[in-house]
């Protein structure tokens, strides 16, 4: 249709009095708002999230319990472990000693400078394995007594040394690391009489 004949229409309607019809506009139709959840519906949802926690509790328990399992086999597995080295270790000591004892055996004539040279071996030998697992002794030459590290088995009178002090050691003590292993065995200085004063050297007669 042409411009024309919109212009012809347009004077014919208003001739007549006809009104041109006007542009429909859309409707605002509001959605219905939805309705509230039921008692039916909250005990069911309560339950859904309670069954939901109910798994994720056992799944974490089941987690845990799995976890002490492990662990504790590793510890277990670890402890046996360090048994083994040192008792490696020991074995090898072992050896050497059944060694020196066979030399004694069948009334073989022995050798005390290589016996003695056999058993300087072992210790030397031994100590290096303590050494290995960071074992050492505890000091007790003149050293005071200390019951962290100490044990008293006696005291004995000595004058020349102050009373306290460590005068013998009967079994040695060890630590391992900073860690006291086993105490040492120690005979302690207890306060002697005093000294007796020297005789005057009498006068040379005349």
């Amino acid at each position: 249709m042409s411009e024309n004949e919109d212009k012809v229409n347009e004077n014919e309607n208003q001739a007549t009095g006809a009104e041109t019809p006007a542009a429909e506009t859309p409707s605002l139709e509001l959605a219905p708002e939805p309705a509230p959840p039921t008692l039916e519906d909250k005990i069911a949802t309560l339950e859904a999230e309670k069954s939901d926690l109910r798994d994720r509790m056992l799944r974490i328990a089941a987690d845990f319990d799995n976890w002490k399992k492990r662990s504790r086999k590793e510890l277990t597995d670890a402890e046996a472990k360090s048994k083994e080295g040192v008792l490696r270790d020991l074995l090898e000591v072992l050896d050497n000693l059944e060694r020196a004892a066979s030399s004694f055996a069948d009334g073989k004539e022995v050798d005390a400078a290589a016996v003695k040279e056999g058993v300087s071996l072992v210790l030397r030998q031994f100590q290096s394995k303590l050494d290995r697992y960071q074992v050492k002794t505890v000091d007790t030459k003149d050293a005071a007594f200390d019951p962290r590290f100490h044990e008293a088995i006696s005291q004995v009178p000595s004058p020349d040394v102050k009373p306290g002090t460590v005068v013998h050691e009967l079994q040695k003590g060890y630590f391992i690391g900073e860690r006291l292993l086993r105490p040492a065995l120690v005979v302690v200085a207890a306060a002697g009489p005093a000294k007796a004063e020297e005789p005057a050297k009498t006068e040379e007669a005349n």
